[in-house]
């Protein structure tokens, strides 16, 4: 008795009912889907036609190093207390108000300096203050007191 027969048949995997089924699923999620952008708020930007500024307002810099020290304009200041940081300010100020305050901040400074830059500027009376950044591709190019 011969149970084998003598030509044998590879099986064949049939892919086309496995690709038609995918393709149903991809129709059927993309029909599905919404691709609708949800806000919390609705703001309208208001917009303005400005023309360019004539004169720029003075700046002074306030630079705080990474272990306290103070220099305003390049100027080392002697003291670090809220009244010397006030005293030079409104001597750099001149009795104007409408001077910038940039303050210039090392990454690893204390955030009591900086609060004590803006306590002296309060004081003063000057109250335009901006912080002065660097670009995150230009790590190492700091700028020194």
């Amino acid at each position: 008795m011969n149970f084998r027969p003598g030509s044998r048949d590879e099986p064949e995997i049939n892919l086309i009912p496995f690709i038609d089924v995918l393709l149903v699923v991809l129709i059927f999620l993309m029909l599905s889907t919404t691709y609708s952008k949800f806000t919390q708020l609705q703001v309208n930007l208001p917009v303005a036609d400005a023309q360019a500024q004539e004169s720029s307002p003075k700046e002074v810099v306030v630079s705080i190093s990474a272990d306290g020290r103070y220099a305003i304009n390049k100027d080392m200041l002697e003291g670090s207390s809220v009244e010397d940081i006030t005293r030079a300010l409104s001597q750099a100020a001149q009795d104007t108000r409408e001077i910038v305050i940039i303050i210039s901040a090392d990454a690893a400074a204390t955030h009591q300096s900086v609060i004590n830059v803006m306590d002296a500027a309060r004081r003063a009376g000057l109250v335009r203050i901006t912080f002065a950044t660097q670009q995150s591709g230009s790590k190492g190019s700091g700028s020194k007191i």
